[in-house]
């Protein structure tokens, strides 16, 4: 079940149908078969406000539907019947190296809360705590937390956070030696409806599947598909990707996997790990035709096929196990306008889902089918055919 925009009618809103109730209701008053003049008046001053009392009645009786509530109403019930809070947004967080400008004779600290930023000082982490240099090392490594709560923080590189802007003494250079990420904004609407959802499946301590894609997603609300599979007798592996299509990094495999791996949330029997699926790459080449007698643009037809690409790219890489569906490309395409098109590539390609049919399933010759994959566009050509009759 998904959540809908929508509005369940408790009440009537029928506009025909309340005026004609309040006509009834005047001519069993008055006995008049019609009113007129200030009476006419009067009628439509009560229509109005019975349909206006009506709407009330049916937004305040939606709000207390998790599938169409919205905002603090939301928040209620999901406190009140799932005892699921929305969380918090997170900060990104990164692993920064610093290097000395030689070795010394005695351990350097560097304190926590030492800046670091980008080249262009766009972005500052802190360190998280004291990093301790010793004698003889010239290197140290320690965890930074982004000062701007959300996802801004996500997505610089290794090596694009090298400048540090509370210098100490020996200092050389900096950078950070993973890509930073594990930041996350506050859920919306839809996303904490469906992890008040999955928190149901979370009532069980028996190393459910559900309970462990429940709890992956808790870890960061930004995570947007998760598989579990146990190809191993007591190890569970958790493969996630972001909303938008990327593979989880370093930053929230931590976040999920300390989540997933709390006492009293992880059987004893069973060994957590977060993995990365295999990517499948392909590309799009297509040559797309727009009909003569379009009544749009060429031009604006061109930015049509080239917007519904795009969202094609990202809804392929929406989903682990999402096979690769040209047809669905053929779709958007002719829906943004082109007569017709011939597509190159991709071809249908079928993607695993990780899923394990345990009745038959050999870990020593299956194990490399339960790594579920995911779609990786590594190019797009369009090519404007021109126009066709039809």
């Amino acid at each position: 079940m998904s959540r809908t925009n929508e509005m369940y009618q408790f009440v009537n809103m029928d506009t025909d149908q309340i005026d004609a109730d309040v006509a009834a209701i005047y001519t069993a008053v008055t006995g008049k078969t019609r009113p007129t003049g200030a009476d006419l008046l009067f009628c439509r001053i009560l229509s109005n406000i019975a349909q206006y009392n009506a709407a009330n009645v049916n937004y305040a009786g939606n709000q207390n539907l998790p599938s169409r509530a919205s905002g603090e109403d939301l928040d209620a019930l999901g406190q009140m019947y799932y005892e699921e809070s929305r969380p918090d947004a997170t900060y990104a967080g990164a692993t920064i190296q610093f290097t000395l400008s030689e070795a010394q004779d005695e351990a350097v600290i560097v304190p926590a809360g030492t800046r670091v930023s980008d080249a262009d000082q766009t972005i500052v982490f802190t360190t998280d705590d004291d990093l301790q240099i010793d004698a003889g090392e010239t290197t140290g490594t320690v965890h930074a937390t982004c000062q701007v709560i959300g996802t801004e923080g996500n997505g610089y590189a290794a090596g694009e956070i090298c400048k540090c802007v509370d210098v100490f003494p020996y200092y050389d250079s900096c950078e950070n030696t993973d890509a930073t990420g594990g930041g996350s904004d506050v859920p919306t609407d839809d996303e904490y409806y469906e992890l008040m959802r999955q928190s149901q499946d979370a009532y069980s301590t028996c190393g459910a599947e559900g309970a462990y894609i429940y709890f992956a997603k808790h870890a960061n609300s930004d995570i947007g598909d998760v598989v579990v599979n146990s190809p191993y007798d007591g190890e569970v592996y958790i493969y996630c990707l972001m909303d938008d299509g990327t593979i989880a990094g370093s930053e929230v495999k931590a976040e999920v996997l300390a989540e997933c791996s709390a006492k009293e949330r992880r059987p004893l029997t069973d060994k957590v790990t977060v993995n990365d699926p295999d990517e499948v790459t392909y590309t799009v080449n297509l040559t797309y035709y727009i009909p003569k007698n379009a009544t749009a643009s060429g031009a604006s037809v061109q930015s049509a096929v080239t917007q519904a690409v795009a969202e094609y790219v990202i809804w392929q890489s929406g989903k682990l196990g999402r096979d690769i569906v040209p047809d669905e490309l053929i779709r958007r395409v002719l829906d943004a306008g082109a007569k017709r098109c011939v597509i190159t590539s991709p071809t249908y390609t079928v993607l695993r889902d990780g899923v394990i049919d345990y009745s038959d399933y050999d870990p020593d010759t299956d194990f490399g089918d339960t790594v579920p994959q995911i779609a990786k566009c590594t190019g797009i050509t369009l090519t404007n055919g021109g126009y066709e009759d039809e």
